[in-house]
């Protein structure tokens, strides 16, 4: 049919007027749903409900409802709450019924009508329909009111209609219910059908059964991850635990022989009982580190991990007699031999390259045999193909042994070499620093404290530290004195005692406070000399000195240095846990900004917190400092 002119102009008009009918309404209709929702975010419920009513009407989105459900709540209007709730269950799907039930309940609850409540979450319950995802959601509503015992008997509703993959819901859900044998029950049994879930049942044990506070429940995960190894004794997951559970519990030794019967099960290279040799030797466990590393080391020289177990080895010793004080000096030379024969038997290349390094450490600065430690290093740096990262350690070694023999300027070429490989490395700074002493060493405290100042930005927090100390030493006592030789001999001492001549450096600290008495220097020699008496096994001498500092340099820089040392000599050494309370005690609040203060604070609470002092794996800074060059 065709149209008129006329009539197409008419009929056009009418579409124009209905199209402006359609926006004028879409535009109110928005407009009511922003109302409401501003009313609803002031608070103003009234307000809101007012445009709510009509809103959902024609527009029963969640959002709408929640808004208007929330509203008629925080109006105590129970009655049209109610109406509202039953007659969104009405309209919906069976599948939703369940918990839209829930909702209902939590009508009843909020009223305080707990019959009625109870009628409600039965009746979810009731028409719980199969499949996961179904019981799930019904469970997390009721977890989300707290009701955690019919969100339990949900998940048993749904394994009696056939759905039986619940262990992870399940244990998390008897975790919140404080049930943790029920928890570590689900855990296990969901690591059996599904392994990949490790790292998240270990971490859920850590974080709700708190396993090194709580021995009751370290026990429970115990009993219960051997019965699961016997209950299904072809898993590997459940070993895997075990070695992770004695790991948490610091029992290595255990975890060793459940990481051997894993790694002889899988024919493996003995990658994890190397992590696990590590773990242990950073616990001082040294006899199942040694263990370790002895496993691997015995599958040949065909394994990846040969040359780095037999490393360890030997590393484990050399750590453990080097930190020793005074040092066990028939123990590093039985050790020295053992890395002598152990070079022997692998040869001089790159993967004995560290083996190398400290065997060289020993002769030079134990041993009294330093030609053969620089030779020893020499023949490294030689290595055809020697990683560069580890020729630079080699370097800042043989740069040490050379201080050691005063051949400072042969060690400063090393350290500059090692300084312009790795200008902006951790590796650089270290030779930076060692430098700088150098310079401190011989006098040049201008130039020391030009290079000091460039290092304490530095990325490494130990580099820095060490290089504030050096360089509050000189600023403190050199840059506002007008004699230098006092300073030039507290260099000399400290040469001297990096090169193990104590006596010597006795004899120069003796001579600097008879020639200047009372000098600025007075609380560094006397911390220096508390730390010769530390390394010579004179405890009482030691505890003499560095009490003068704290009592006679309060506020000097070495006043929060002596009380630390003192604190650490009376919980270490004598066991006197009252004593050393107090002085952790002391630092805390009277030298807040302390470099110890972090190491101070752990201890006392660790002491205050138990009945019987354990000092596994505390030691004194000051050996390092006294021993290591």
């Amino acid at each position: 049919m065709i149209m008129k002119p006329a009539k197409r102009i008419i009929y056009g008009l009418c579409l124009l007027c209905t199209g402006l009918s359609f926006s004028s309404a879409d535009v109110s209709a928005q407009t009511d749903l922003e109302l409401a929702e501003f009313y609803y975010n002031e608070g103003s419920y009234e307000q809101a409900q007012l445009y709510l009513v009509e809103i959902y009407k024609r527009n029963k989105t969640n959002a709408v409802y929640q808004m208007y459900y929330q509203s008629l709540l925080a109006m105590d209007d129970f009655e049209g709450a109610e109406s509202l709730v039953k007659k969104r269950l009405k309209r919906m799907h069976k599948n939703s019924k369940s918990t839209a039930y829930v909702d209902l309940g939590s009508l009843y609850l909020n009223f305080d009508k707990l019959d009625l409540a109870r009628e409600a979450f039965d009746n979810a319950l009731e028409l719980l329909q199969p499949g996961k995802n179904q019981a799930v959601r019904l469970a997390n509503a009721f977890i989300k009111l707290d009701e955690l015992d019919m969100a339990y008997m949900t998940y048993r509703k749904a394994q009696d209609l056939g759905t039986t993959d619940f262990h992870y819901q399940f244990a998390n859900l008897q975790g919140m219910r404080r049930d943790y044998q029920g928890m570590v029950e689900s855990f296990l049994e969901l690591l059996h059908k599904t392994p990949t879930y490790l790292r998240t049942v270990q971490n859920s044990l850590n974080r709700n059964l708190r396993l090194q506070t709580e021995p009751e429940n370290g026990e429970m995960v115990r009993t219960e991850l051997l019965k699961a190894a016997q209950r299904y004794p072809d898993d590997t997951i459940f070993p895997e635990m075990l070695v992770w559970y004695f790991t948490q519990e610091k029992d290595f030794s255990s975890a060793f022989i459940h990481a051997r019967s894993l790694d002889l099960r899988r024919k493996g290279v003995g990658l994890n009982i190397m992590a696990l040799g590590n773990t242990a030797a950073s616990n001082d466990d040294l006899e199942t580190a040694m263990e370790c590393y002895g496993y691997v080391a015995a599958k040949g020289v065909g394994s990846p991990y040969f040359y780095t177990a037999r490393n360890e080895l030997l590393q484990v010793r050399f750590h453990a007699l080097t930190k020793e004080t005074p040092p066990n000096f028939d123990g590093l030379t039985l050790l020295e031999a053992d890395y002598a024969a152990s070079i022997r038997d692998l040869g001089v290349k790159s993967e004995t390259s560290i083996m190398l390094k400290n065997q060289a450490h020993i002769l030079a600065f134990f041993l009294d045999r330093g030609d053969e430690g620089m030779a020893i290093m020499e023949e490294v740096l030689n290595i055809a193909g020697l990683n560069t990262r580890v020729a630079a350690v080699c370097k800042l070694e043989l740069g040490d042994i050379y201080v050691f023999e005063d051949l400072v300027w042969d060690a400063s070429l090393l350290f500059s070499q090692v300084i312009l490989d790795f200008k902006d490395d951790p590796l650089g700074h270290e030779a930076k620093y060692r430098n700088a002493r150098i310079s401190y060493y011989t006098g040049d405290f201008a130039w020391a404290q030009t290079q000091l100042n460039a290092l304490k930005a530095s990325t490494s927090k130990l580099i820095s530290n060490d290089a504030i100390n050096l360089s509050l030493l000189i600023t403190d006592n050199f840059n506002l004195d007008t004699i230098f030789e006092p300073m030039e001999m507290y260099a000399r001492a400290d040469l001297l005692v990096m090169q193990r001549r104590y006596g010597e450096a006795i004899s120069t600290l003796d001579t600097l406070i008879e020639n200047w008495p009372g000098h600025a220097l007075e609380d560094e020699i006397l911390m220096l000399k508390g730390d010769l008496a530390l390394q010579n096994g004179d405890v009482d001498s030691a505890l003499t000195y560095y009490q003068e500092v704290a009592d006679l340099h309060f506020d000097d820089i070495t006043g929060d240095d002596a009380l630390y040392n003192l604190a650490v000599i009376y919980d270490v050494t004598l066991n006197d846990l009252v004593k050393a309370e107090a002085l952790y005690e002391k630092l805390i609040f009277e030298f807040s900004g302390s470099l110890h203060v972090i190491e101070a604070r752990k201890r006392y609470r660790e002491i205050k917190g138990e009945e019987v002092g354990s000092t596994e794996g505390f030691e004194i800074p000051l050996e390092e400092s006294i021993s290591k060059p």
